[in-house]
């Protein structure tokens, strides 16, 4: 049976917002059928399914895909810090804990 694993995409470096994080991907696990090009070095397959990445907008469409086609998949749990939306007044508020180093 084929094996994928459904996730949801993590926020890269470049990017502020999550907008890119809220739909689920299904990936195809890595296929060790690689072989080396002798004049390049490049490695190729015949398994295109790696270059596949399946996107779906919850989690349940994701399983409900792979199940249908016959695939045993593994959710991974991606947790996210929440961030506490702050403006620059709160720079100055009296409230403010203060951290000291040495």
């Amino acid at each position: 049976m084929k094996r994928v694993l459904i996730k949801k995409p993590s926020k890269t470096n470049m990017q502020s917002g999550y907008k890119k994080t809220k739909t689920w991907l299904i990936e195809f696990e890595f296929d060790d059928s690689l072989q080396k090009d002798v004049l390049m070095g490049w490695n190729s397959s015949k398994n295109t399914t790696k270059q596949l990445k399946l996107q779906f907008d919850s989690l349940n469409d994701a399983i409900s895909w792979c199940q249908n086609n016959s695939y045993e998949y593994r959710v991974v749990d991606q947790t996210f810090k929440k961030i506490k939306p702050k403006n620059y007044a709160s720079n100055f508020s009296s409230n403010r804990k203060i951290s000291w180093t040495h």
